[in-house]
């Protein structure tokens, strides 16, 4: 005890504040440089450990998925381009199949014909990116390409479909030429 001071003189740092606590627990040079009035050097940083780069995965898996990217590219550029002329895009579809038929829902097939396109580019652009994403993770990613492809098919396939039925002359002829 202490002249005048009622309070137990400190014996554990329980006055010490949680920094200084912190300091000479983890640094003993902090304890003999205080207890010699001195300011303790500040302690250094401490570095983040070095971040581990996953390992590529397999050679034959990028190539592939590299394969089916750019072969995805070229088809949804081709597709987009013929899906803006809707008009056309349904008459060379109708004479693929050997049916004589003029698409005339113009508007319709404008409209659907320029959803359908969105869908196949913002559909590609997903596509490649979770792609990506995989390949820096060093994970298996060529099923993405071919799932992305059946994905975006299916949704762009509605709308052409939703474009085929809304005129229905050209429609009928269509799907004459399937029942005879």
């Amino acid at each position: 005890m202490t002249d005048g001071d009622e309070r137990p003189r400190p014996q554990y740092g329980e006055y010490a504040t949680p920094e200084e606590q912190r300091a000479r627990i983890r640094r003993p040079e902090v304890t003999e440089s205080l207890e010699a009035g001195v300011a303790p050097r500040p302690e250094p940083p401490i570095a983040a450990p070095p971040a581990a780069a996953p390992k590529p995965g397999p050679l034959a898996d990028r190539f592939v998925t590299f394969g089916l990217l750019i072969y995805g590219f070229v088809n949804v550029v081709t597709t987009i381009i013929q899906l803006l002329d809707f008009p056309g895009y349904a008459e060379r579809a109708a004479r693929l199949f050997g049916v004589e038929a003029t698409y005339t829902a113009l508007s319709a097939g404008y409209v659907w014909g320029a959803i359908a396109s969105v869908v196949y580019g913002v559909g590609y652009l997903l596509t490649a990116w979770l792609t990506w994403r995989r390949l820096r993770r060093g994970r298996i990613a060529f099923w993405v390409p071919l799932v992305g492809f059946v994905a975006t098919t299916v949704v762009a396939s509605v709308c052409v479909t939703i474009a085929l039925t809304s005129d229905p002359s050209y429609f009928s002829s269509l799907t004459g030429a399937f029942l005879k």
